[in-house]
């Protein structure tokens, strides 16, 4: 990452930017839900934005951080809010993330995130989050890498199709279930060639790409890097499959289940330690090739991964994927390459051994599921945590002592506030917004009139 103490004229990035001649550039931060929020820059507003803390950052109104997915204010936080006037919050530029956008005639493009006036972190921003949760394990003498994979559906819509269909009979891509499907990859050749090779060009390698099974869904793999990267990568995915999808009159959706019959979509993370060279996880004597920091790691997270519940599941829909017999796990549970755990265990070589934790679904805010997972992995390499179960066979085999994540969002809400071990990595302001936001979600779902009700008690009741 780019360090803010390098004057904007010897910034090599910027040094790039002004040789180019960009008149101007695109910024974004992401929103709580993990929305790209962004805006167009003149070159030299975005220049002045750009130079080191004091005089650097632009203003950007902090309902960003205090309204949900659909632009509704919250009622209930504290920290932003009506009772504030929403003023604009000081966003900083990382300059590491210079990038250009190959659909958007190769505008330049960064992110940023928000600090407060005194330059200090801002305590409810995504980015931030996941950076006080890097900032810890680099005092352990740890280094986070990740990877992220996602699944999604991809949909025959427009925003005008789906607004007058009213939210119900999307037209899928293609029919029928065909996971790794050459067929169907060949029949939406131009689609997949353009994620493939325009995220390339976007600073987002991808390491595959094919059909999952379900109809229209894809599974993208995105290249291992540093968390923070990793994290800054997943998100850009998201938001740049959606700009690329609509050039074909495709929608993606990052639903976590879009349909009650078929699969849901995970979005889950790989990870591993390292001291800057070696992969830490690895170790050559162990039967399993696990280091006892690898062990700690994995009991952390099976201990307490529930307690950053709604960081991972933090939608309604989130807990319909969660059901027996549709891929994703429904207990804390581990494996040795067992795809029905929630933790899988990827022992081999000194370069592949790693973690993948199958629990978050693809509808998360990457920044704060990432930060969530290292957390509980982090906690437990802290407190020198054991691993206390066997690993499961088969589908939960082994487990039946064990209990079933919940099932709703308000339950992981009420686990999440009253958790010490959130407080402790995420801090108390954060810890109680995020619960807020998420109690006003369960409450917006309260509240709605749904098409299973219509039609379950609309004639016959």
């Amino acid at each position: 990452m780019a360090s803010n103490s390098k004057s904007v004229s010897h910034h090599p990035a910027l040094a790039a930017l002004q040789k180019s001649g960009a008149a101007k550039v695109k910024v974004a931060v992401t929103d709580i839900d993990g929305v790209l929020r962004g805006k167009y820059l003149h070159i030299d507003k975005f220049l002045g934005a750009a130079e080191p803390y004091p005089a650097g950052g632009f203003g950007f109104c902090d309902v960003v951080l205090g309204w949900d997915m659909t632009d509704t204010c919250y009622d209930n936080t504290s920290v932003t809010g009506w009772q504030h006037g929403f003023p604009d919050a000081l966003a900083r530029l990382d300059l590491g993330t210079a990038r250009h956008v190959p659909w958007d005639s190769q505008v330049p493009f960064f992110l940023g995130e928000f600090v407060l006036a005194d330059g200090t972190p801002h305590p409810l921003c995504p980015r931030q989050t996941l950076k006080r949760v890097l900032q810890r394990a680099e005092k352990m003498g740890l280094q986070v890498m990740t990877g992220m994979e996602f699944e999604w559906y991809n949909f025959l819509e427009t925003p005008h199709s789906w607004a007058e269909k009213k939210g119900v009979g999307a037209t899928p891509l293609t029919p029928g279930m065909f996971g790794y499907s050459l067929l169907r990859m060949n029949q939406n050749r131009p689609f997949f060639n353009a994620l493939m090779d325009e995220m390339r060009d976007f600073g987002v390698p991808i390491e595959g790409l094919h059909t999952e099974t379900g109809p229209g869904v894809f599974e993208v793999a995105i290249g291992f890097s540093e968390a923070l990267a990793q994290a800054d990568r997943a998100v850009l995915f998201k938001t740049g499959a959606k700009e690329i999808g609509a050039r074909f009159g495709i929608m993606p959706s990052f639903m976590a289940k879009p349909h009650q019959q078929l699969p849901g979509c995970s979005g889950h993370i790989h990870q591993s330690l390292s001291d800057g060279k070696n992969n830490l996880f690895f170790d050559a004597k162990n039967p399993r090739k696990m280091s006892k920091l690898f062990e700690s790691y994995l009991a952390g997270q099976l201990a307490c991964m529930v307690d950053f519940g709604p960081m991972i599941w933090p939608t309604i829909n989130s807990y319909k994927r969660l059901v027996d017999g549709c891929w994703a796990p429904v207990k804390p549970t581990w494996g040795v390459d067992n795809r029905t755990a929630s933790f899988r265990v990827i022992a081999g070589s000194p370069k592949a051994t790693r973690l993948e934790t199958r629990c978050p679904g693809a509808d998360v805010n990457p920044y704060l599921a990432m930060a969530a997972v290292i957390a509980a992995g982090l906690d437990g390499v802290e407190k020198g945590l054991k691993l206390s179960t066997p690993p499961i066979t088969g589908t939960n085999g082994g487990a039946e002592h064990i209990a079933r994540a919940p099932r709703t969002l308000i339950e992981t809400t009420r686990l999440f506030q009253k958790s010490a071990v959130a407080r402790d990595w995420l801090g108390d302001t954060f810890v109680d917004h995020f619960a807020a936001t998420r109690e006003w979600e369960w409450r917006q779902w309260l509240d709605a009139v749904t098409d299973w009700e219509m039609k379950r008690y609309f004639e016959i009741i």
